[in-house]
């Protein structure tokens, strides 16, 4: 795998755009479908442009044949099977996490604070969106296109973009929290039962409810009809559980459910 997906994801200042296609949204099987898909006059184009800018072993002019991307999509489907499904879960809290967080500004204030909130990764300078030390400098113009904005587990440091501006405006973005670590693996089934004996009771439930639609403290806390100090002591409760995240953003911290979590309470809810 190392040999195979290094030299075409390099931590450099350009890889080809037809390996992150707008199609992976959709999932795994849709996004590779789409790079066998993708034209060869594209993929011999970006590929002579990664070997010019940044160098490549001399099979990745190959890739505009459709064997050799073939066992190229083989390669990062092993990948996923063997890195990513293990801790899907996890990657999948963050990210529902950040669009919780995001989508609540924009309802709050509009664009503007869900801009504002991407920092510290970009700078909203109305009407300039500024990402600071991006390894290529260039301006973007939306011309109405709109802006797809990616949060992305993986992404350090530093924003990404497509490199060819005839493509739609994407940006590729570091989630910049950082959720409350797991308990260890060995301990965890011990942990979760007694955590979870602990979570009997009306106040917790309303408070896992709240966090449903992502809440600070203060906000469950009023939910729930209780003190501050008091909704702290039970969300700490419920994260030990498994059953909601936490992260920090400027002074506050936000609650959001975990896919454990949305499970429990939708079960809750059934009649």
């Amino acid at each position: 795998m190392r040999s195979v997906l290094l030299p075409l994801f390099p931590r450099a200042s350009y890889f080809p755009d037809f390996l992150t296609p707008s199609a992976g949204q959709d999932g795994l099987d849709a996004g590779l479908d789409a790079l066998l898909s993708t034209p060869a006059a594209q993929v011999a184009r970006e590929t002579a442009l990664l070997a010019q800018t940044v160098g490549a072993p001399s099979w990745v002019h190959r890739l505009a044949e459709g064997e050799t991307r073939g066992q190229v999509v083989r390669v990062l489907r092993a990948y996923h099977d063997t890195v990513i499904t293990p801790l899907e879960e996890t990657f999948h809290a963050h990210l529902y996490a950040e669009r919780v967080r995001l989508s609540g500004a924009l309802f709050r204030t509009g664009i503007e604070e869900l801009l504002a909130n991407l920092a510290p990764a970009v700078r909203w300078r109305p009407p300039v969106l500024e990402i600071g030390s991006y390894p290529d400098e260039r301006d973007v113009h939306l011309d109405g296109r709109g802006l797809l904005l990616i949060p992305s587990y993986f992404c350090w440091k530093t924003p990404i973009a497509l490199a060819d501006p005839g493509l739609p405006p994407v940006l590729v973005y570091p989630l910049h929290h950082r959720l409350t670590a797991p308990p260890p693996a060995d301990d965890a089934p011990l942990h979760t039962l007694r955590a979870l004996q602990a979570l009997l009771g009306t106040t917790r439930t309303a408070i896992l409810r709240a966090t449903a639609t992502s809440a600070t403290t203060g906000e469950a806390a009023r939910r729930s009809g209780v003190t501050a100090t008091t909704a702290s002591h039970h969300t700490a409760v419920l994260r030990d559980a498994g059953l909601i995240t936490s992260h920090r953003h400027a002074n506050t911290v936000l609650h959001t459910l975990t896919p454990l979590g949305a499970a429990l309470l939708k079960q809750h809810a059934a009649p």
